[in-house]
């Protein structure tokens, strides 16, 4: 028997989020909608020629499981605060979540699956974040759907400790949880293996992952590369796993109870995550290309899509039809969501009335609007500090933020000390019995952890980011922003303003050595759209940047930071300027003079980070020559970019001669100099040797650019 809903006696309010929507319900009419939305799978792929029918096929009494009987969601509002999270990591079967919108009346119509995977539609190849509503993040790229739930997961944790921490559990407006469907394909990916351990490691009951066991990738059987216990695996991890096999008796029985009720287990287990195994053939019941690969990512064909109509009951002539008594069935969820939603509404104005403060708090990270005090709690940073790694001064920045704003928070993968990352004070996010001597904590708590794994951490901050409330960063040497390069190409394209901290920026970390000194990294990154890449050149641009990263949500930041301390530049100087001009992207750091006391350029020097110290130097000696030197420091050449035609031709006029210094490849910058080869640049691998000595063998020397000024300006 499937566990009747009730509501605990001694709950503070009518509300139990550890149970599901509503008891147990699978009848001749919900089979027949499961059958019809599998015929308009068929369809849909047929018509446009191209799709992955065979998941959308065996998925589908999975998803209208979760979607009809499991999950709070209002299908007339996507933006409600209280419903559940779902992520259909395999984003390839987007026909899956598509059908279920479709079916619950949730913005999608029969013309929306008529238009699959053309231009301009609501139904495209992959979910796309923006495109289509109730699509909580894009998927596609295997795993990072898996991954980035962990860190919807982390948030909902997170937002449940900012506001009502005492609640007994699945009491709270704020006991949310998140539910994954994960292909065998994302369990293969190695994000997933990352992420997931971390969510064993900090024991995440709010999550529940359906693995959806077919054995059949695009290359058939998945035996020949895939073939490990994954039950076994988790296991390992510190989940909770589940086992349903609906070809156990030999015959194929979609056993709906059995996995209900997996799945209300899975939510009463409130210690660790869950993993449900499901072992589905792909493409049942289509007659001849169920269990192949031929099924996975190619239409049926005329004849094998009249044989599955056949076999379902369908007329073969019809194409894209639902019976309307059906289609009033599986929007009758709306109906069922506006009862929990009234029921949720009174535990949350109840808790608004107990708790105004955490109320207003509420409300500003709802409307994602900045703090009343902001501005003031950036640091400055005087000269007579003396030199300053910019990853130091970032660590100060953050510190200075940690009481303003409950809503930043993040970490570094096992790189803390290095990275600068961790709030002064602050608690780590861990269950209590993982504190270590070095770190203690406890659930709700705000520094992270990620251990080695870059790729992960990554993913997981765009979950937390998605998550819309508050706003997560993670921490790693710049030349493994490689490993997590897949994650920051997803938040660029959905335009979630994750933010990646990225230290040990260049050869400037010296003795470790070319494997860890990035060369290429600046302008790949550079090239990802979307991305702003901030390089400030001390300590002042490091707080006006993050000022300037904060106070936006349209897109991903990478902060760029030293190993190596730089200096303040004394901006009380004649012809110095002030770091507010970071938030243009480039600006004027110091002015040209000549003896008439005009500041109209010979020659513009433009940098970025530590480099920008070496044009300072430089253009005391091009000064000195009577060649009137202008030094534009230019952090992030996306936000310069993005300034109107006359500020970026009055930083950068474009009849002068301007030459770039960056310890890195000039790929990129003869947009912004005179011409190709006008840069003093790194191009070719580093080596092992203390900083000095290394920009000084590689001629990234103020005297490098003085001469390189000069061959160009006297030619």
């Amino acid at each position: 028997m499937a566990p009747t809903v009730s509501n605990p006696a001694d709950s503070t309010f009518a509300l139990n989020r550890h149970l599901p929507a509503r008891q147990y319900v699978y009848s001749d009419k919900d089979q027949r909608v499961v059958d019809t939305l599998r015929v308009l799978a068929a369809d849909a792929v047929e018509k446009v020629g191209s799709g992955h029918p065979g998941t959308a096929f065996s998925l589908s009494p999975v998803a209208w499981q979760l979607f009809q009987n499991v999950m709070h969601f209002d299908p007339a509002d996507q933006h409600w605060q209280g419903r559940d999270r779902f992520v259909l990591s395999p984003g390839h079967t987007s026909l899956t979540l598509y059908l279920q919108l479709f079916a619950a009346g949730a913005g999608l119509e029969m013309e929306d699956l008529q238009a699959l995977r053309t231009w301009g539609s609501k139904t495209p190849g992959h979910p796309e974040y923006g495109d289509t509503d109730h699509v909580e993040i894009t998927t596609g790229p295997l795993g990072q759907g898996l991954a980035s739930a962990v860190g919807f997961a982390y948030d909902q944790r997170r937002i449940r400790g900012l506001m009502d921490p005492d609640a007994p559990a699945g009491t709270s407006p704020f006991d949310h949880h998140v539910y994954v469907i994960a292909s065998d394909g994302d369990l293969q990916e190695g994000v997933t293996s990352e992420a997931s351990s971390l969510a064993g490691t900090q024991e995440l009951g709010n999550l529940i992952v359906i693995w959806d066991d077919n054995k059949i990738s695009i290359e058939d059987d998945t035996d020949i590369a895939f073939n490990e216990n994954v039950e076994q695996r988790y296991e390992a991890y510190g989940w909770h796993v589940q086992r349903i096999d609906w070809l156990q008796t030999g015959d194929y029985v979609e056993d709906t109870e059995a996995l209900y009720e997996a799945i209300a287990n899975a939510k009463h287990e409130t210690d660790k995550p869950s993993l449900i195994s499901l072992r589905t053939i792909i493409g049942w019941p289509s007659p001849k290309k169920q269990n192949t690969g031929g099924i996975h990512g190619a239409k049926l064909g005329t004849e094998e899509l009249a044989g599955l109509k056949e076999v379902l009951g369908f007329n073969t002539e019809e194409h894209f039809v639902m019976d309307e008594a059906l289609l009033a069935h599986s929007r009758s969820v709306g109906e069922r969501s506006a009862e929990y939603r009234k029921t949720w509404e009174e535990a949350y104005q109840s808790w608004r009335a107990d708790n105004p403060d955490r109320a207003k708090l509420y409300d500003r990270l709802v409307a994602q609007e900045l703090p009343e005090n902001f501005d003031d709690a950036f640091p400055t940073f005087e000269p007579a500090d003396g030199t300053m790694a910019t990853r130091a001064a970032s660590g100060k920045v953050l510190s200075g933020l940690a009481e303003v704003m409950p809503e930043l928070w993040g970490g570094s993968a096992d790189l803390a000390g290095s990275n600068n990352t961790t709030m002064a004070g602050e608690p780590s996010f861990l269950p209590v019995d993982r504190q270590t001597t070095t770190w203690s904590g406890h659930p709700y708590g705000r520094t992270l952890h990620f251990g080695i794994r870059e790729h992960a951490s990554g993913s997981i901050v765009n979950g937390i980011t998605l998550g819309g409330m508050t706003r997560g960063y993670a921490g790693t040497f710049l030349i493994f922003s490689d490993y997590m390069r897949p994650a920051v190409r997803l938040s660029a394209l959905m335009g979630v303003p994750s933010i990646f901290v990225w230290t040990h920026d260049s050869i400037g970390l010296g003795e470790d050595g070319p494997t860890h000194q990035p060369v290429e990294h600046l302008a790949a990154l550079r090239a990802i759209p979307n991305l702003d890449v901030v390089r400030p050149a001390d300590a002042n641009e490091v707080s006006v940047a993050w000022k300037t990263i904060l106070s936006q949500r349209e897109r991903p930041s990478g902060l760029i930071l030293s190993r190596q301390g730089l200096p303040v530049f004394d901006r009380s100087q004649e012809a110095f300027h002030s770091a507010d001009g970071v938030a243009r992207g480039a600006y004027t750091l110091v002015e040209a003079t000549n003896e008439s006391g005009e500041t109209a350029p010979d020659v513009v020097l433009i940098g970025t980070g530590s480099e920008v110290q070496l044009a300072v130097e430089a253009r005391e000696t091009l000064q000195s020559q009577g060649i009137a030197t202008r030094v534009v420091s230019a952090p992030s050449l996306e936000w310069f970019d993005a300034q109107d035609a006359s500020y970026r031709t009055a930083v950068l006029p474009t009849d002068t001669l301007t030459v770039s210094v960056e310890a890195g490849v000039e790929q990129g910058w003869q947009k912004y100099t005179s011409g190709d080869g006008h840069s003093v640049s790194l191009e070719h691998f580093g080596a092992s040797a203390d900083y000095q000595t290394l920009f000084t063998q590689f001629g990234i020397t103020a005297d490098a650019l003085v001469a390189k000024v000069q061959s160009l300006y006297n030619a």
